[in-house]
């Protein structure tokens, strides 16, 4: 049956996928007219101008607080197969590892891109990843370093932690010595004490951090809480150029030597990166698969047609 309606509804069309367990949903129609400029610029005005259509592809009821969004866009350089601005359900992310292995799947899905080396356009820069014969997508990300080590945080109710600012794509706070165990059964607990550091952080001078990223001291086991509350399915391919920079800088790793970072759920991505000055340059390795195809409708007359925001 259908709704009686003198509104406009607006169509969207849409392909999900997963990356390791982690969502991914491609805006390939229907999206916000961002014209021309920087991709920096093009985010800006998508969020200034077009936010409530972030928040209603990825936000309930068509969503849910884990769902990353990519917005393809014209890149501004040509030697790019796309250009792409991520979000997720409270905002706009620089770059997304594991969006981009769902960007290289859904543009394969697509018959847009074969096996190869193409060249990806985001806000922060150009990331080049390449579609490998087996599906999997090895993304070659941004300059990534870290920026404080041993910084000590007063958490309240907490008490005090250490952990090392990085960036990979995204600011981060990477723990080791946090006493908690790293499994899906303490889940909750881990989201709550992980949002109270994120707190800490952000008041005692660091807000640009909205990553916190921690990890066991014996093995590449680590859980990740993205900006929206939401915990990372993934091992997440940003927080892992983040922890990459910190094992460089540390000694810790070598250059080309394989890193498997391993998530909360048992997921994981293979990594290693190369120095480029003081900074390194991560490669990422993971897959996704394509799990959805469908058209999202935007309908005014619907109370909640541009979601439910937290």
């Amino acid at each position: 049956m259908q709704n009686k309606t003198n509104s406009t509804v607006r169509k969207v069309v849409i392909i999900d996928s997963h990356t390791a367990g982690e969502p991914t949903r491609v805006v390939i129609e229907g999206g916000p007219p961002l014209g021309k400029g920087t991709l920096a610029q093009r985010r800006e005005k998508f969020q200034k101008k077009f936010d409530r259509f972030r928040s209603a592809v990825v936000n309930e009821p068509r969503g849910s607080d884990v769902y990353v969004g990519a917005l393809l866009v014209e890149p501004t350089d040509q030697t790019c197969a796309t250009g792409v601005i991520f979000f997720n359900n409270v905002g706009y992310l620089g770059m997304c590892g594991h969006g981009t292995i769902g960007v290289m799947a859904t543009l394969a899905h697509l018959g847009k891109i074969e096996p190869g080396t193409h060249r990806i356009e985001t806000p922060v820069g150009i990331v080049v990843a390449t579609l490998l014969e087996d599906a999997r997508v090895s993304v070659e990300n941004i300059p990534s370093y870290r920026a404080h080590k041993d910084v000590l945080i007063n958490v309240p109710d907490i008490g005090q932690i250490r952990g090392d600012i990085a960036w990979g794509g995204n600011w981060f706070f990477l723990c080791e010595n946090h006493g908690q165990e790293l499994g899906l059964n303490n889940v909750e607990h881990l989201v709550d004490f992980a949002w109270h550091i994120r707190q800490a952080v952000n008041e005692q001078g660091y807000p640009e951090v909205d990553h916190i990223e921690l990890f066991s001291p014996s093995d590449s086991h680590s859980f990740v809480l993205c900006p929206g509350k939401a915990y990372d399915r993934s091992p997440c391919g940003t927080g892992t150029s983040a922890k990459l920079s910190c094992l460089a800088a540390d000694g810790k790793l070598k250059e080309g030597e394989i890193w498997t970072q391993e998530s909360i759920v048992g997921s994981k991505f293979e990594a290693k990166f190369r120095w480029e000055g003081e900074k390194i340059i991560p490669t990422i390795t993971g897959i996704a698969f394509v799990n959805a195809r469908s058209t999202l409708l935007l309908n005014e007359d619907d109370p909640f047609c541009w979601g439910i925001a937290h």
